[in-house]
């Protein structure tokens, strides 16, 4: 019986410690899994930002669906993409990379698992159009948390160039929501956000603009 429980209790200790990525993570993906495929969808794929975002309120008239999850990273999105390309999708709408900067992980890292996820989309939904959004800036001086995502605003800017000519290469639209919502220190405008790195009502109300000629 003893070492019933010490194979029981290794077990569970093994599957706690080898979890990749965080319970919020896991559960958002179980229920994206258990949702209906349905016709038409423009996915939004990406992190918090993205989960934050009321897409359905936002762009009320198309299939908007929302497959944020906070915490994300692009190996997270990689591990997750069948059931985006599942539905085969109209669009999608990926933003993705500053919580790969903020832990550590290089601008060819952010670069090279972009690409996969837009080859892997590409490849298992070939009809799909893929809009590759530009990583939102930073504002150090709103807020007093995520010092770490803060103290990327210049590889942040030159993360985006990069993806800016990746996307002409992989041949995808690239969207510069960086450039549209900043102020004069290419910090995000203090009215677009509430901590300085995740967005306020105005933040979203001016992303849905910048993008709603693209979901039409």
């Amino acid at each position: 019986m003893k070492h019933l429980i010490v194979i029981l209790f290794l077990a569970f200790v093994n599957s706690v410690f080898s979890q990749t990525y965080s319970d919020h993570y896991y559960k958002r993906k179980a229920l994206f899994e258990a949702e209906p495929n349905t016709k038409n969808e423009i996915i939004f794929l990406g992190n918090s930002i993205t989960e934050g975002g009321d897409w359905k309120a936002l762009i009320p008239d198309k299939n908007v669906i929302n497959r944020g999850i906070s915490g994300d990273v692009t190996d997270g999105i990689l591990f997750r993409l069948d059931e985006v390309t599942e539905s085969k999708p109209k669009k999608v709408f990926l933003l993705i990379g500053t919580n790969d900067l903020a832990r550590g992980k290089s601008i060819a890292y952010v670069l090279e698992h972009t690409a996969k996820i837009i080859s892997q989309i590409k490849s298992q939904s070939e009809g799909t159009k893929i809009y590759l959004q530009s990583i939102l800036p930073i504002n150090p001086n709103v807020g007093k948390k995520f010092s770490g995502h803060k103290n990327n605003h210049q590889k942040i800017i030159e993360t985006n160039k990069e993806l800016k000519k990746m996307a002409k290469k992989l041949d995808v639209k690239f969207i510069n929501l960086h450039k549209k919502m900043r102020n004069a220190k290419k910090h995000i405008q203090p009215n677009y956000t509430y901590d300085g790195l995740h967005l306020s009502d105005e933040g979203y109300k001016k992303w849905s603009k910048i993008i709603r000629k693209y979901v039409n």
